[in-house]
């Protein structure tokens, strides 16, 4: 408890505890996870009954936990425009207007993220000056953590988004992880200038006459490096990048297993070396981080992954605490606010003074 002394108690955490493959079973144990270890209050949305019913299986008495009922439950497969249009008393859009009306202060949900994206946009609406709001989803390297944005939440984009891509990842890197003048590089399939799409050669152009920390291209295989501290691509590549490498992991942890069931001395090895094989799978587990902020809009959203584990929604609620404790979404519009000119960056990205060095020629 100790370690949140520095965080506003008054901070709760609305979770949408019908969403995921487990819910509600393990968004339930992860609020009761998550108000036990680090004594986070949270609000969890869904039908009481079956919540009161999960939450029987703990001992809450005495947890901040709260619950907030909801008539439905938004499925999966549903097109994300209803989370506005027919399903308003859903888990997931009651979670949102908590966080609207000053309730709570973030959201967890491991739902359709495309509903949480849709609801981002309608109920908690962009900040002033950001285009697109994109996923930020950090990455374990063998040097320290690099953000990848943006993780899927834009197939479609323009230069201009990856610039403000990476505006945005600087200010969370510096308030979450603690990164002084993060070093950003776009992903590309070369690090020559010639390289990549016409897409990351016009946003490798603004973000070389910016005053942010640009390094230049970086190829897929120094990401996890730790070379790197951002990582900025649209949310197509981001997402095929992140579910391969997952895949990759999950991978090779199988074909580890695979081998050293094969023979006696194998097995002997192993456990000698199964502090280091433990190891080498928690760097790879997803559910450590618990989930991904949407940085861009006025409020925390962290979405989490569908097969999160209740362990994995511990983590997401704690993210969602500290993303609302730093002030993430206050320090995004102090800085928007310093660089009044990224707001017509989407019309004009040639007016893009207080960011970029030298001024381009109006069109």
């Amino acid at each position: 408890m100790s370690e949140n002394n520095h965080h506003n108690t008054t901070i709760k955490i609305s979770v949408d505890a019908m969403g995921g493959d487990y819910a509600p079973q393990t968004t339930v144990e992860g609020a009761f996870l998550a108000a036990k270890e680090f004594n986070i209050p949270s609000i969890l949305v869904g039908n009481e009954p079956q919540i009161l019913e999960e939450l029987s299986k703990h001992a809450c008495a005495d947890l901040p936990i709260e619950i907030k009922h909801a008539s439905e439950v938004f499925a999966m497969d549903e097109p994300p425009l209803d989370i506005i249009r027919k399903k308003k008393d859903c888990s997931l859009r009651i979670a949102f207007d908590l966080v609207k009306s000053g309730e709570s202060q973030a959201v967890v949900s491991a739902g359709n993220s495309g509903a949480a994206l849709t609801a981002s946009l309608f109920v908690l609406d962009r900040l002033k000056g950001i285009d697109r709001p994109a996923i930020a989803n950090i990455i374990p390297t063998l040097k320290k953590s690099v953000i990848l944005i943006d993780a899927g939440a834009n197939t479609i984009c323009k230069p201009f988004n990856l610039v403000q891509f990476a505006l945005m990842a600087t200010v969370y890197a510096k308030c979450l992880l603690g990164t002084t003048g993060p070093r950003i590089g776009v992903l590309s399939n070369g690090e020559e200038d010639s390289k990549g799409t016409k897409l990351t050669r016009e946003a490798n152009k603004l973000l070389k006459e910016s005053t942010l920390n640009y390094i230049g291209y970086v190829e897929g295989k120094e990401v996890f490096t730790g070379d790197v501290d951002i990582v900025v691509c649209d949310g197509f590549v981001g997402n095929i990048f992140l579910k391969v490498s997952e895949g990759m992991a999950e991978t090779v942890i199988s074909a580890l297993k695979n081998e050293i069931q094969k023979s006696i001395s194998s097995q002997v090895g192993f456990m000698l070396a199964k502090k280091s094989f433990n190891d080498f799978k928690k760097w790879f587990d997803y559910s450590q981080y618990g989930g991904s902020p949407l940085l861009g809009v006025n409020g925390g959203v962290i979405i989490s992954h569908g097969r999160s584990s209740a362990k994995a929604i511990k983590n997401a609620i704690k993210a969602a605490y500290d993303f609302a404790g730093k002030k993430v979404v206050q320090h995004l519009e102090e800085d928007l606010k310093k660089n009044p000119d990224l707001q017509t960056l989407g019309k004009k990205h040639g007016l893009f003074e207080k960011i970029l060095k030298k001024e381009h020629p109006k069109n």
